[in-house]
């Protein structure tokens, strides 16, 4: 029993509900990124925020609601396709939908390893498509889905049908598990280190570990997301740091390989 049964289709919940969390949890960083309060926690200055950006608030806002509208239309086709409405779906047990959850986690994450590894190393992709993400050399929350709209449709897009096909979960799973993957990619591209952030203390592909990837220093490193950081540790891309305090107030996530 889900609040939303009765009232509104599992298909429907899983289209939308991602996208309407990713607005809340994004808007709500947002909202409390510029509060003096929280410069304590800031992994980069106001000031590195503005110099070293590329591309404005309005521009990152445009670029994620195209991506999002993509996203729907992909989603709805996809339960569409998979969905029979002549059948009653039977929710498994708990430990069958934890173990589809890890399996379509794997799956996510190996997909957007190597897509996102393969547009580094392609200079026309990178140049052309990916370079579009890394005009936030210092990420903020809204800007974590902000992608060049193939980028957006083969790595996220792509990568979660394929996650929810090969773990086999039932449309009702996949609400739970893109909402938390939406969750962590938005919480990877925050800009703050909280001491009491449950993702940032769970996993070792947190806040910081991403930041090292948007410094120009780390762009070949910690390709890892949105959850583990196994395929770097196995493949040799992943840079190790120290989280440092800066003297002015905030963290730096600072590089160990020069």
């Amino acid at each position: 029993m889900v609040p939303w049964e009765g009232y509104i289709s599992d298909e429907t919940m899983g289209t939308f509900a991602p996208i309407v969390l990713y607005w809340v949890y994004a808007g709500g960083y947002q909202l409390i990124l510029h509060r003096r309060p929280l410069e304590r926690y800031r992994l980069h200055t106001r000031a590195e925020e503005e110099e070293k950006n590329l591309v404005s608030l309005p521009t990152v806002v445009r670029g994620v609601l195209l991506q999002q509208l993509v996203q729907a239309i992909v989603a709805m086709i996809l339960f569409m396709v998979t969905s029979d409405s002549s059948i009653t779906v039977v929710q498994p047990p708990i430990v069958v939908q934890i173990f589809q959850f890890l399996i379509a986690m794997l799956v996510m994450d190996s997909w957007q390893y190597f897509v996102h590894r393969y547009m580094h190393q392609n200079k026309f992709l990178y140049r052309h498509i990916h370079s579009q993400h890394h005009r936030l050399i210092v990420p903020y929350a809204i800007g974590a889905l902000y992608n060049h709209p193939l980028e957006g449709l083969l790595l996220d897009t792509l990568g979660g049908a394929i996650s929810f096909l090969v773990s086999g979960m039932t449309p009702r799973t996949a609400v739970f598990f893109f909402c938390f993957a939406v969750l962590k990619t938005v919480d990877d591209h925050c800009g703050l280190w909280l001491p009491y952030n449950i993702f940032q203390h769970l996993f070792q592909n947190n806040t910081a570990y991403h930041d090292i990837h948007h410094q120009l220093q780390g762009t070949k490193y910690n390709y890892s997301q949105p959850f583990f950081s196994i395929w770097d540790r196995i493949l040799g891309t992943h840079m190790p740091y120290d989280l440092v305090s800066r003297k002015e107030g905030g963290f730096e996530a600072r590089p160990l390989r020069d």
